[in-house]
């Protein structure tokens, strides 16, 4: 059988896409570290400031997503897809277990500022991570859904991915308390833009699914806004009853 140059060349162009999620996933894990340093890691190695338990497991579980990732990026890149969709199965599963750990810990902060007195905070502060969850939620359905397309798959999940970055950004110190929305949008999607930016190179096409990802972020930043109406203060209103 003749082998042609394309047939050569795509497998090669299929391993080089594949490696670049092994630098964006490990890019992905120091925004990560960086934006919850001062008020997480560095306290808490520090013995500085006392977090519930469940904040840790919170922790726990959000970089244990990160470095799930990269493993499979890795496992991806080196060749060993068997391997990675096996253990694809327990990476959704997980994905679901940091969904309930997300809203169970807003609901676990909402509850704490309720009783403090303090519902303005409570309200304000209950938004964006139901934001973030209900964003993340649809994308982690879609990366199973898409799971032996392997080249919509896993843009799919690094745009997930990316979408639980925008806490880590947001309390990035250096770029203002809270930065500003268009700083936001040009940091928290780097891991997205760089993806983009080597579609465009190595295919001259930008997949749709990084497009979707973009936008859903800007959406994102688009509705905050939204935490300070009065259908928002009302449905804080009742959810506060529950914990009066």
């Amino acid at each position: 059988m003749t082998t042609t140059l394309t047939d050569a060349v795509a497998p090669r162009a299929a391993t080089r896409t594949r490696r670049v999620f092994v630098p964006l996933a490990l890019l992905a894990i120091l925004m990560a570290a960086v934006g919850f340093w001062p008020g997480y890691f560095g306290p808490v190695l520090a013995a500085m400031k006392a977090k519930t338990a469940l904040v840790h497991v919170h922790a726990v579980v959000f970089m244990g997503w990160l470095a799930l990732f990269a493993m499979q990026a890795a496992l991806a890149a080196t060749g060993r897809i068997a391997l990675h969709m096996r253990l694809g199965t327990w990476l959704f599963a997980f994905g679901t277990v940091l969904i309930v750990v997300g809203v169970l810990t807003a609901l676990g902060r909402f509850e704490g500022d309720v009783t403090s007195g303090n519902f303005a905070l409570a309200a304000r502060r209950l938004f964006a991570p139901l934001r973030d969850i209900l964003v993340f939620a649809p994308l982690l359905v879609a990366g199973w859904i898409y799971r032996r397309r392997p080249e919509i798959h896993k843009r799919i999940m690094l745009v997930a991915t990316n979408v639980l970055l925008v806490a880590a950004v947001s309390r990035m110190l250096f770029l203002g308390t809270p930065p500003a929305p268009w700083i936001m949008l040009l940091l928290w999607p780097l891991p997205t833009y760089i993806a983009m930016v080597h579609d465009f190179v190595t295919k001259r096409l930008v997949h749709p699914a990084y497009v979707i990802g973009v936008l859903a972020m800007v959406a994102m930043q688009v509705v905050l806004p939204f935490r300070g109406t009065d259908t928002w203060i009302e449905f804080s209103t009742w959810l506060a009853a529950f914990y009066r």
